[in-house]
């Protein structure tokens, strides 16, 4: 079973979507820590406020991932959710992230070497420094185009998978074991964006 979890901010029907797609019959959208722990795999998609991220705190379902992400079951997010495995944002200071990774995602700057730099930045990128060893990014190519719609972003670390330009390099892909989260939306980034999930689910 593939466990959606939903916090009520998140692109949960296009994502479903995609994984039913690409094959996957037992997903199931859910708030509760039993499915996070029983699932065999978890993603966790999200747009919107940092903030909102609150709801999986006060569910329970922060302390179920730990628990499942701790026993190997691969993890997922996307956009926000990418941003939740961090130690928090600058858009919401007093709400937590999981931790999992160092560093906290803040908003992209309002300029960059003297010009204007427009937030959110929306629309399709390319992927650079696509890492060799990245399970979830196999097949995906350096140059490679995905699609963005965000205004906070993750430092660039030793456990980036993959990096694009935009106001200087931010994480879009990072991954440690079984633990992994994109910026982009790989549900609207077309091939691309079916790879990724597709390596995903063949975990």
């Amino acid at each position: 079973m593939i466990a959606v979890i939903d916090y009520k901010a998140g692109n949960l029907t296009s994502v479903v979507k995609a994984l039913r797609f690409l094959g996957a019959d037992d997903v199931v959208v859910t708030q509760s820590p039993e499915d996070v722990l029983r699932a065999e795999k978890i993603v966790l998609p999200g747009v919107g406020h940092f903030q909102a991220t609150q709801l999986l705190e006060d569910l329970k379902l922060t302390a179920a991932v730990r628990e499942a992400v701790a026993k190997g079951t691969p993890f997922l997010g996307i956009c926000v959710g990418l941003q939740w495995l961090y130690e928090g944002s600058t858009e919401a200071p007093a709400t937590a992230g999981l931790g999992h990774f160092a560093g906290m995602c803040e908003r992209f700057p309002a300029s960059f070497e003297g010009s204007e730099l427009k937030a959110p930045h929306v629309g399709w990128n390319s992927l650079e420094a696509v890492r060799v060893d990245s399970r979830l990014l196999r097949g995906v190519e350096s140059g490679s185009f995905v699609y963005y719609t965000h205004s906070w972003r993750a430092p660039v670390s030793a456990d980036t998978a993959a990096a694009t330009m935009y106001g200087g390099a931010f994480t879009a892909a990072v991954e440690q074991g079984n633990v992994m989260g994109v910026q982009f939306h790989p549900e609207k980034s077309a091939e691309t964006g079916l790879r990724v999930l597709r390596n995903f689910l063949e975990l």
